[in-house]
């Protein structure tokens, strides 16, 4: 007598629950459609425009964070180095060469939702344009490790993958379609463990 209505309930308990989870897991996994890749580094320029697809504006309003607007700066992510392969706190990487032209530029490292990783209070966990040391051709090495480095250094937990956030501030290309032609700074593995 019973056993009808308790099919319906478990079916739609299946449906429902089902679809909630793929839907959580569709708005984790991505942040939308139109991805510019170069080299290591990953850009949405669409997202926080209108014209974001119905994916990136979900993805906006749960993670509840503030966007630049399309003239005001352009946020770029690397969760693997040039060759492809894993950000891992265990290795030790480079960043060499310049940014597109911007007003001011940030670098931090992050975990993989993309919040600033927790270290130390003494420990660098972000650079600036302002306080980069530069060559005298205004290019850069940063030395992205988790034992200190000369020069400039950026700090990594102990353990685990991370990804990095460079993001640029009043820059020309953030409102352009000339995004695919810029040239960013190259990310490389030097080693990892002692080496």
């Amino acid at each position: 007598m019973f056993r009808f209505p308790l099919f319906i309930l478990i079916t739609l308990i299946v449906a429902f629950g089902g679809g909630i989870m793929i839907s959580l897991y569709a708005l984790d996994a991505t942040q939308g459609f139109g991805a510019i890749k170069l080299g290591a580094w990953e850009a949405f320029p669409e997202l926080q425009t209108v014209d974001a697809d119905p994916y990136a504006k979900s993805h906006r309003a749960r993670a509840g964070k503030l966007l630049y607007g399309s003239a005001e700066g352009l946020t770029f992510t690397a969760g693997v180095d040039d060759s492809g392969e894993r950000l891992n706190a265990a290795c030790h990487y480079r960043i060499t060469g310049q940014t597109p032209p911007a007003r001011l530029w940030t670098l931090f490292t992050a975990d993989n939702a993309g919040n600033p990783v927790s270290l130390q209070a003494s420990l660098p966990a972000a650079l600036n344009s302002w306080t980069v040391l530069r060559q005298p051709d205004s290019s850069f090495a940063i030395d992205i490790a988790a034992r200190a480095q000369p020069g400039n250094w950026l700090a990594l937990p102990q353990a685990g993958s991370f990804r990095l956030v460079l993001t640029l501030f009043d820059t020309p290309t953030a409102g352009s379609s000339g995004v695919i032609d810029l040239s960013m700074p190259k990310l490389t593995k030097i080693g990892c463990g002692n080496a």
